[in-house]
């Protein structure tokens, strides 16, 4: 964990839909939980399982790899950005619907700092 002040800072730097590279470091229960991912931050990323493909869970990143990532939300309350991959092969394959369903606002979110209004989490 980082302080507070950096936390702050780091939130203050990004913007939801800005595209990170990150290197996946854990996935620690394929199929059910969803990959960590170093984001050179000093804050931990981490992609949803509901984000990741649910037909094959082979076609998750693996530990080591190396792809880029979209900001999609961030749990502050475990200074956690989450992360959704911007490959279609690590998305799940239901995602525009999965946006219209479960964060209709996604579209107009993307390009707005991460600190202010939270947007409407799954």
């Amino acid at each position: 964990m980082v302080t507070e002040a950096e936390w702050e800072r780091v939130q203050g730097e990004l913007r939801f839909g800005q595209v990170i590279t990150g290197t996946v470091v854990r996935v620690p229960k394929p199929g059910a939980i969803g990959v960590f991912v170093d984001i050179g931050l000093g804050v931990e990323g981490f992609v949803d399982v509901v984000l990741l493909p649910r037909r094959r869970i082979e076609d998750w990143p693996v530990e080591g790899t190396v792809t880029d990532f979209e900001i999609w939300w961030v749990h502050t309350g475990h200074q956690q950005i989450r992360l959704k991959p911007s490959d279609p092969k690590y998305l799940c394959e239901d995602f525009a619907d999965f946006v219209a369903r479960y964060r209709p606002t996604w579209p107009s979110e993307i390009g707005k700092a991460l600190r202010g209004p939270k947007p409407s989490t799954p």
